[in-house]
């Protein structure tokens, strides 16, 4: 069954086995891996059986089709859904983002964020101007276009036009930052709808298939305007990227929180805004993203101790929200794809993906069988294994170490 974790995994081996053999030697040999194993092929039968399929005798490329087939349906009836409600809340014409941007603030989900005061980024916009998204915007002062423009919109204006040697430096500008220059508010959903942005959104959207940007440490999730056709199974990856986001930027929120007593605060928000938050482990070959422990507390609340968090963080602040669980709940025949995430079956050392990311880029990029992107699934299950992992006290102690050495203490204590 490693062997099942292994290939799925396109894992570097001896390297992956030997982590495991330590992670279940630490933890009383508990067969963890195996019980993951044994679960994703059972539960991914269970989703051929769904599909009308027999899983003793459907060729993976069978599957592969009838799941391109099962995401373009669903991908119809997604932007149908959208339209609709864009028409009925938000305007006749019946734009699919709009219906994007209000579904996802109606969301019943929290939208609180700890986030960078508006007028501090201001300020740091000020110190690095994006010349290049002032001329764009036809601004003649970097002033005049701080005074008419919000810092997110400008942000996202910026991250269009700007080189990378400008995003780093705007980075750098983090490593100043405070917990004072932070505040706790709602967070942002907003569509660049420039006219003048039109053509440049179509070509990041076709290039990428999707058209989100988030900004974590703003608290912000951007989207840029659909082109006018708009490629099959775009909807959909850019709705799950968008939900996706929505729950990365809870999980940096909390760690931001959580690191407000850090004198390297700064540093640490940096590192959050470029890429993610992660924590070591003595008992891991690599990084933990902190959203997993996020993910963990969320799904085993009775784990969390308040004495450890508190004060900076609740329960209420470790919230994740599954992907496929929303998407079915904005268009019910989407329910397919619950807890699918992790789902896929392997043919010649190769999964074939059930995540629906990973299906709707192959559906959208018309991606042969052969060189069929898997990338979600495997990160997915990844975390999945981990998630179980963490379950035990000597793994979650060692994650947590880093973090604050007091937890580890705290939690041998309670």
């Amino acid at each position: 069954m490693t062997r099942f974790l292994s290939a799925s995994l396109q894992a570097k081996e001896p390297f992956f086995q030997a982590g495991l053999k330590r992670l279940e030697s630490a933890n009383g040999h508990p067969k963890t891996d195996i019980r993951v194993s044994t679960e994703v092929i059972h539960a991914s039968h269970d989703k051929l059986r769904q599909l009308g399929l027999d899983p003793k005798d459907t060729t993976p490329l069978e599957l592969y089709h009838v799941l391109q087939s099962k995401v373009a349906a669903d991908d119809v009836r997604l932007t149908r859904t959208l339209q609709t409600h864009a028409a009925t809340h938000v305007s006749a014409e019946g734009n699919v983002v709009e219906g994007m941007i209000h579904i996802l603030k109606e969301l019943p989900d929290s939208k609180r964020c700890f986030a960078i005061r508006q007028s501090v980024m201001r300020a740091i916009l000020k110190k690095q101007p994006p010349k290049k998204a002032m001329k764009k915007l036809g601004y003649r002062s970097v002033d005049s276009m701080l005074k008419h423009e919000t810092p997110v919109s400008l942000l996202a204006a910026a991250w269009l036009t700007e080189g990378t040697q400008w995003q780093q430096k705007l980075l750098d500008q983090y490593k100043k930052l405070k917990p004072s220059d932070f505040e706790n508010r709602s967070m942002s959903i907003t569509q660049l709808s420039f006219k003048k942005w039109s053509d440049l959104a179509e070509d990041v959207v076709s290039q990428k298939k999707h058209n989100v940007l988030s900004f974590k440490e703003l608290g912000a999730l951007v989207f840029l305007p659909l082109p006018s056709h708009v490629p099959a199974g775009a909807v959909t990856v850019s709705l799950s990227l968008a939900l996706h986001e929505l729950n990365e930027i809870r999980a940096s929120s909390t760690f931001l929180k959580l690191c407000q007593v850090r004198p390297d605060f700064g540093v640490i928000v940096r590192s959050v805004a470029a890429d993610e938050a992660k924590l070591s482990s003595q008992l891991l070959d690599q990084p933990v993203p902190w959203h997993l422990v996020q993910r963990y507390y969320a799904r085993l609340s009775q784990h969390f101790r308040e004495a450890v968090f508190e004060p900076h963080v609740q329960l209420e602040d470790m919230t994740w929200h599954p992907i496929e669980q929303t998407l079915s709940a904005i268009e019910p025949s989407m329910a397919f794809w619950h807890q699918s995430a992790h789902l896929g079956v392997l043919h010649n050392h190769k999964p074939v993906s059930l995540n629906i990311v990973d299906v709707a880029l192959n559906y959208c990029n018309r991606v042969p069988f052969e060189r069929r992107i898997t990338q979600h699934f495997q990160k997915s299950l990844w975390h999945e294994l981990l998630l179980r992992y963490l379950q035990h006290k000597s793994v979650e102690q060692s994650v947590l170490r880093e973090l604050q050495p007091t937890f580890a203490t705290e939690l041998a204590i309670a």
